[in-house]
């Protein structure tokens, strides 16, 4: 039996994008123990899980903010007596927990990010891109190379414990034709769709008696902007601040189609085994990062000779004119959503 400590830190998204390998992994391998160290507001995303999976917090930007505070904490990490140290995440913080580890004669596996790939994806036109490695499958080469079983067994959050469809009537009300989720914000500019294309998505949405519109995001301008579109739609509610995690994934398991960016909202549908329709700009799916179980044809995106230009979307436009959201209609994304309805 082995005591293993996974490190991944940050984002939401790829923080969510390990729980497939994990819980498949703990599934297959149940005499072995393994403990999640990620930060502490992202542990609500672990439920149901595999009763050899636990799972540490810390507060990165808080308590243990310095590099200092991380340290200390690091060192505490060696009372729990890992045998193995998986590092899915490669970064400063996680490389001075495994070095820690290392000088205590511990085995430390690292995921290959493929950063030189990633580089050439990016790069400026002209070129001809290629599909790089999944994520999810950078994550079980970690845990293939460390000598576990892996078999792709994960179906979803609730898939052995299902919702309480009463919970979900006391806030959402009786299910009545189409639930469809919108979260038409992201973290960087480069993901995000004009928010007046969206509003004409969500207008066109309200006019049909037979979908109900859900809408995440989050607080500040995002609420402001969400509650605005609420009170002007009907057939449109918008769950920002209203609930916690562990109340909002179980409302979007009953969705029958999320619309999003390249962004967290699409790995949370991911993971309770709901379709998205995601929309891309200066990322690309294949930099790695499309949804557990997601698939290309439910992609919508322009094409191109500058895309990708980011990993994160965190760069800016060096066209100046952001074409790979303003190329894409609204008249687009609604057709794509009628033709997936109409197969359900």
């Amino acid at each position: 039996m082995s005591k293993v400590l996974i490190i991944r830190l940050s984002a939401i998204g790829d923080v969510a994008m390990t729980i497939p390998v994990i819980y498949s992994v703990a599934e297959a391998n149940p005499d072995d123990s393994f403990t999640v160290f990620t930060q502490t507001f992202l542990m609500p995303l672990f439920i149901n899980r595999p009763s050899n999976v636990n799972v540490m917090g810390i507060n990165i930007k808080n308590t243990e903010k310095s590099l200092f505070g991380f340290l200390r904490y690091a060192f505490i990490l060696r009372k729990y007596e890992f045998d193995i140290v998986l590092d899915l995440h490669s970064v400063i913080r996680s490389r001075l927990v495994d070095i820690i580890f290392c000088l205590s004669g511990k085995k430390i596996f690292k995921i290959d990010k493929g950063r030189k790939e990633r580089r050439n994806l990016i790069g400026r036109p002209p070129k001809k891109i290629s599909r790089l490695r999944p994520a999810i499958d950078r994550y079980a080469d970690v845990f293939r190379a460390a000598g576990f079983r892996f078999e792709e067994t994960f179906v979803s959050l609730y898939d052995n414990n299902p919702v309480n469809d009463r919970a979900i009537q006391a806030i959402a009300g009786n299910k009545d034709g189409y639930w469809i989720g919108i979260a038409p914000f992201a973290k960087h500019k480069g993901k995000v769709y004009p928010i007046e294309k969206m509003e004409k998505v969500v207008k066109t949405l309200s006019e049909r008696d037979d979908v109900t519109v859900f809408l995440f995001g989050g607080r500040g301008e995002e609420e402001e902007a969400l509650s605005g579109w609420e009170n002007e739609y009907a057939h449109t509610r918008s769950v920002v601040g209203r609930y916690t995690l562990d109340m909002e994934l179980p409302l979007i398991s009953k969705l029958d189609l999320f619309v999003c960016m390249d962004s967290a909202n699409m790995h949370l549908a991911s993971l309770v085994g709901v379709k998205v329709i995601s929309i891309w700009g200066a990322t690309h799916p294949y930099a790695g990062f499309l949804g557990y179980r997601q698939h290309e044809d439910m992609v919508v995106q322009a094409d191109l000779p500058c895309r990708p230009c980011s990993i994160y979307g965190n760069k800016p436009c060096f066209r100046k004119d952001w074409a790979c959201m303003n190329e894409i209609s609204s008249e687009r994304i609604i057709d794509k959503i009628d033709s997936y309805l109409k197969r359900l």
